[in-house]
């Protein structure tokens, strides 16, 4: 899942599909300098991470972020940095006794 988010396409990718909701590939690729196909590779991946998934709709596919997963990131990623946060004030302690 996180190496899915650590690009930068695919990050600009969540933002839109966080503030748009559903878009087909056609919409998606108009905020993009990069083709369809670059494009359609990225969602593959983050389809494959479990982050978006395709909504088919006759001849015509849109792409929803799935919210529960990137929440699920997101709760991986307080713990970490609340661990860091622990971690720096040890250090802190250390550096000022």
């Amino acid at each position: 899942m996180f190496f899915a988010l650590g690009d930068e396409t695919r990050l600009r990718l969540v933002v839109l599909l966080c503030e748009a909701g559903p878009l087909s590939i056609a919409k998606l690729t108009e905020s993009f300098d990069i083709t369809r196909q670059a494009i359609t590779k990225h969602l593959q991946l983050m389809e494959d991470a479990g982050l978006v998934h395709r909504i088919q709709q006759g001849r015509e596919s849109s792409w929803r972020l799935d919210l529960e997963r990137l929440a699920k990131a997101r709760q991986h990623l307080d713990v970490i940095s609340a661990q860091w946060d622990g971690a720096l004030a040890r250090l802190k302690n250390l550096v000022e006794d």
